[in-house]
């Protein structure tokens, strides 16, 4: 019998119970998190643009998108999703042709948002809602299991308030999606307005406040899902401007003795490859 990815994603999704959807930006970055004990690997839209010296939001291609994910796929032995931004298309025509790209491409899952990227405009609901349907629709004629993520990201933009955001997550809901996500709700109280207004599961973003939101936090919450987004992306960025800074400023190269080990790096390459 074949594996399938998407089930095999599916099952970690349980509310009250969440796993840490570890989201890299190279194959080393995914093996690494593999090898310290992630569960499954998310590409980031963001990360990605920046290892590619673009900003985020709409800047990278549909087929760059791909070509990456299938390097994190081949890279780990994990189910692996796809931050897909708004599925590379206005209309739900396109959206549908990249959930059958993605699943084509080996991935477990993609999420999609509801803003008109490059612009931070927000598509009329009734247009978000088709969109996720046509992508639903496209999710259930796979040959396997695939998770579609519906993403209201109207809140974090400041183009919405979290009242029309959970108006959007129901009727996503109805549409035929997996699972819902409000990045950067606003409040812990927000979270679990999100968590209590669906029976699906939830995906939250540990970002800004809620890096210090403990997993037992989210859990209590009933949150099913917690990604990184580009936080750890961005992580790993401070300590480059901070030893840059000190570098070319003051001349000072001490940032650089908090360094791991190459040959420490090795193993854990290599026990979290595929």
């Amino acid at each position: 019998m074949s594996r399938d990815i998407g089930a095999e994603f599916r099952a970690l999704h349980r509310r009250g119970d969440p796993f840490i959807l570890a989201n890299a930006w190279d194959a080393g970055s995914a093996k690494l998190l593999a090898a310290l004990g992630a569960k499954a690997i998310g590409t980031s839209s963001a990360a990605h643009a920046f290892t590619l010296g673009r900003p985020d939001l709409g800047h990278v291609s549909r087929d760059e998108a791909l070509a990456h994910a299938q390097d994190l796929v081949a890279a780990v032995d994990l189910p692996v999703s796809g931050d897909f931004e708004n599925g590379f298309g206005d209309d739900p025509d396109s959206v549908a042709e990249t959930v059958r790209l993605a699943s084509e491409a080996g991935l477990a899952g993609i999420s999609i948002e509801d803003m008109a990227l490059p612009d931070d405009t927000p598509y009329p609901r009734d247009l978000a809602v088709e969109r996720i349907r046509a992508a639903a629709a496209a999710a259930r004629a796979l040959p396997r299991d695939f998770v579609l993520l519906a993403r209201a990201d109207g809140v974090m933009h400041g183009v919405y308030d979290l009242d029309e955001a959970l108006a959007r997550l129901a009727s996503y809901e109805a549409a035929g999606a997996d699972s819902l996500y409000v990045p950067v709700p606003g409040s812990l109280e927000a979270q679990a307005r999100v968590c209590a207004a669906t029976s699906l599961p939830v995906n939250a973003l540990v970002a800004g406040d809620f890096t210090r939101v403990t997993r037992a936090a989210f859990a209590a919450l009933g949150v099913a899902r917690i990604s990184l987004g580009s936080t750890l992306a961005r992580a790993t960025q401070r300590l480059i401007v901070d030893a840059g800074h000190a570098m070319f400023g003051a001349g000072d190269f001490s940032p650089l003795a908090h360094g791991i080990a190459g040959a420490e790096v090795d193993r854990l390459l290599a026990d979290g490859g595929a």
